[in-house]
């Protein structure tokens, strides 16, 4: 009923910047929060930023001050500006509608595919 397709990610020497992007699409009525998750192996799955559709944001400690969060509400898109990336910041990041209505009513949390983000010192 709804997916959500991310890009962006990639190869990058520490101190350099990537944008991540992530599209829902499918059978959506509104949704609110969407965010944006990492996970290394061995490892569980922390929150790396969330944005409401009414535009607040949260942040990890750790990628304060360097990453951006950020939505398009009519293009049900969410973005992530990463600066001054650090090799710690190496990770598969998932985004994350975590409140979808669909257009039947119905509400769903969905996940991205992940998308490969490499940091090299």
């Amino acid at each position: 009923q709804v997916q959500l397709v991310g890009s962006g990610g990639g190869l990058v020497q520490a101190g350099g910047s990537l944008r991540l992007s992530c599209a829902a699409s499918g059978r959506i009525f509104s949704i609110d929060a969407m965010g944006w998750y990492r996970q290394t192996p061995g490892k569980q799955r922390e929150l790396v930023a969330t944005i409401t559709s009414g535009g607040r944001t949260t942040y990890a400690d750790s990628v304060k001050g360097r990453f951006t969060i950020s939505r398009d509400n009519a293009k049900n898109t969410v973005y992530l500006q990463m600066n001054s990336l650090k090799p710690e910041d190496t990770a598969v990041y998932y985004c994350n509608a975590g409140t979808v209505v669909t257009s039947i009513g119905t509400y769903l949390e969905v996940w991205g595919q992940g998308t490969l983000v490499t940091v090299s010192s």
